[in-house]
């Protein structure tokens, strides 16, 4: 019974992780940024790195076509660090450079979305939402399908 309640409560997500934007300040962002939007996927594909990427990962596939707006830029929480040149060049000028460029960083849930928003931030990206990711439904469904 007691994992049957966790987990049902791990889905609809009643308490955000801490730095996930609200479903409605996402939904905003995403409006505002229409095609300039890029989304940082900071799930990591090997899951014996990451074993709790691989029960996501099948809501919501990583380096997904699907998703045009979408790339993975895995946090590698050993190293604290992301390879921020897998974020393509041309997205970050049309979207009016660092400074300005909208991006919305994800994991499953919040925790390394956090991390990635606040690693871009240190290396000077400006306009960052952390989304949460496909474990909270109301944020994924504002922007999960970019």
């Amino acid at each position: 019974e007691h994992s049957e309640r966790a987990s049902s409560a791990f889905i609809t997500m009643s308490s955000r992780k801490p730095g996930v934007s609200e479903p409605e300040a996402l939904a905003a962002f995403v409006k505002e940024a229409g095609s300039r939007l890029i989304v940082v996927d900071a799930r990591n594909p090997d899951f014996t790195l990451e074993p709790g990427d691989k029960v996501t990962n099948e809501k919501a596939p990583i380096g997904s076509s699907a998703r045009a707006r979408a790339v993975n830029v895995p946090y590698n929480r050993a190293e604290k660090t992301m390879d921020l040149s897998k974020i393509p060049a041309d997205w970050i000028e049309a979207g009016g450079g660092k400074e300005s460029v909208p991006v919305i960083t994800h994991c499953g849930g919040g925790g390394r979305g956090q991390k990635a928003k606040e690693y871009l931030e240190a290396n000077g990206f400006k306009n960052v939402l952390n989304g949460g990711g496909p474990e909270d439904e109301e944020c994924w469904a504002t922007f999960g399908d970019k």
